[in-house]
């Protein structure tokens, strides 16, 4: 069976600095969920969109979670979405993905009338891989709990995430797993690379060339691995309303969208374009 390819959500690790990051996101125009603690150990805050979301994840000062710690901060995790995650593994199995068994979790939403359990079930690739971080597909059995319309509304317009990057010196690497778990067709080359169709959304994966080219000094530093998720170019309602939530920021403008540097965003370059 070959899998259809949507985005779920996007994740940027920040280790044991939930408190800096959050300060970061608000500041860069996101609204962001109340923190969330997983009954897995880590904690997170999210930026709801209209069909997927970006995810701040972390853990708590005195440690947790050693499988986060274990990667760099930055842009983490890319997560496709899935209706059915025995489905989902049986699917990855017979394509020779070789997925680690579905994983259920939960973690409590506060709601005006009170707390109610949001519940999961994934499906993680091994941790080995890819050195760009984790893979894994999400079957959320709460939708209600997490796309909530007043978490939807950002200073910055953000309505969805158009593309997750990922640079690798060969992308082809990336390109061939690609094609075993969605297909063949899910791919089409670009300049410096290929990218992958994921319903509204694109995962691109480029050489350390091609994402200098097109971010410059934005870009993240190369930090020695093959391949590293680097950057995601998100949708917003308009450049003036991107501009206005993001005062206080310093934003590049470049090819009609306004970039944001590592540095402000806990290591992943942010792009935004109308």
């Amino acid at each position: 069976m070959t899998l259809f390819p949507t985005l779920d959500h996007v994740v940027v690790n920040v280790h044991d600095r939930m408190d800096a990051a959050a300060q970061a996101y608000r500041r860069l125009g996101f609204t962001l969920t109340p923190r969330g603690h997983h009954s897995l150990g880590s904690m997170n805050h999210l930026a709801i969109f209209g069909t997927d979301y970006l995810e701040l994840i972390g853990v708590r000062p005195e440690g947790g979670r050693q499988d986060l710690l274990e990667w760099p901060i930055g842009l983490n995790g890319l997560v496709w979405g899935s209706e059915d995650a025995a489905a989902t593994h049986a699917g990855l199995d017979a394509a020779g993905v070789e997925p680690l068994a579905v994983q259920s979790f939960t973690r409590p939403v506060e709601l005006d009338d009170g707390a109610q359990d949001a519940a999961f079930r994934t499906v993680r690739l091994p941790a080995g891989t890819t050195p760009a971080g984790r893979l894994y597909f999400c079957q959320h059995l709460t939708r209600a709990l997490v796309w909530r319309d007043a978490w939807r509304r950002h200073a910055n317009g953000t309505v969805g995430v158009s593309a997750a990057i990922i640079l690798a010196r060969d992308p082809g690497r990336l390109g061939a797993l690609f094609a075993r778990m969605f297909g063949a067709q899910a791919l089409r080359p670009i300049e410096g690379g290929l990218r992958l169709a994921v319903a509204l959304t694109g995962v691109e994966v480029i050489t350390p060339a091609a994402l200098a080219a097109r971010f410059g000094a934005a870009a993240m530093a190369d930090d020695g691995r093959s391949e590293a998720m680097a950057a995601l170019i998100l949708r917003t309602t308009s450049l003036a309303t991107a501009h206005a939530g993001l005062a206080g920021v310093t934003v590049a403008e470049m090819s009609g969208r306004l970039v944001v540097a590592p540095a402000e965003t806990f290591g992943v370059t942010l792009a935004f374009e109308a």
